[in-house]
């Protein structure tokens, strides 16, 4: 094989909607500051009992099913998280433990926003190499967990949920060439520290970087795997914030693309995100089988991983 693809997607919400008139009660904000400044309507919020990892496991095993693979084809598992509360086992293990994989290698992956694209190429290089050949890529966070909810400027961001993908081998590679990197000096602009460990981040260091440094970046990968940017059919950023997400689509050139604004209902989910909002426009029919998506990553460590996929 020299490649791979992303064969099946899957998702995972909890019930629990918050609303901007909600958190509106809980500290001085109000749907219109919330929905001017980052776009965001509603987000979605785990109960005490829905764990990263049984949130990851629900995702995961949506795409399994849409996949058509038995649980033994499955070799590999990535997790990307930046907000499991356990450190062993790991996600990933408790994720194969749940849906009873025989014998994967199991790995969780923390570049926080830019979890799950960094997870996909690892993925598709391991496909590649021979290492693996089916692999079951998560993205998934609870950051209600890590959450200052008296804090505005962060709380009104966040959503808690997990998105899935199933990742084959295939003749044809269906996963563009990786672009990815870091500016590690800069890393302090958004922190999960402490203990108990809370959600912080400089929002107008994150927003210039991300509206001005991350376009051409983006625009390489479209060039690594060959596709302009005006013939995507979609783009799906991380859905960090509806004033990052729509001008950044627009300088990357994607003139006739759906850009995915997933943000607007579940809020920021993190490494979630992507998949999230990728498995939505799958399951909604608005993106046509084989066609090529732009997926990029960005945000903690100010790291960043995009690729072109062709659309399950």
């Amino acid at each position: 094989m020299s490649g791979s693809r992303v064969l099946a997607m899957g998702h995972y919400q909890p019930s629990r909607v918050l609303t901007n008139d909600e958190l509106a009660a809980m500290v001085d904000t109000s749907d219109e500051w919330i929905s001017s400044r980052v776009g965001i309507q509603t987000r979605r919020i785990a109960a005490p009992d829905e764990s990263v990892a049984s949130m990851a496991a629900q995702a995961a095993a949506k795409a399994l099913a849409n996949s058509g693979l038995a649980a033994e084809d499955v070799d590999l598992v990535l997790v990307a998280t930046c907000t499991a509360v356990d450190r062993s086992p790991n996600t990933a293990a408790r994720v194969a433990a749940a849906l009873g994989l025989t014998a994967p290698a199991v790995l969780d992956v923390n570049v926080v926003c830019a979890g799950f694209t960094h997870a996909l190429a690892q993925a598709d290089h391991a496909i590649r190499a021979g290492a693996a050949t089916n692999a079951l890529v998560v993205g998934v966070e609870k950051f209600s967990d890590v959450t200052d909810w008296t804090d505005r400027t962060t709380c009104v961001l966040v959503g808690d949920g997990a998105g899935a993908a199933v990742v084959t081998a295939s003749p044809e590679p269906g996963i563009g060439p990786v672009v990815w990197g870091s500016v590690p000096e800069m890393g302090h602009a958004v922190r999960i520290e402490g203990a108990p460990s809370r959600f912080a981040q400089e929002g107008q260091s994150v927003y210039r970087w991300a509206t001005t440094t991350l376009p051409p970046i983006a625009r390489s990968a479209c060039e690594r795997a060959g596709v302009r940017p005006e013939d995507l059919a979609a783009v799906v950023l991380h859905q960090a914030n509806l004033r990052i997400i729509e001008p950044v689509a627009r300088r990357i050139g994607a003139v006739n693309a759906v850009v995915a604004t997933d943000v607007t209902e579940s809020g920021n989910t993190s490494a979630a995100s992507i998949p999230l909002a990728l498995s939505k426009l799958v399951a909604s029919g608005r993106v046509e089988p084989g066609a090529p998506v732009l997926l990029f990553g960005f945000g903690g460590n100010l790291s960043y991983a995009g690729m072109v996929v062709r659309c399950p």
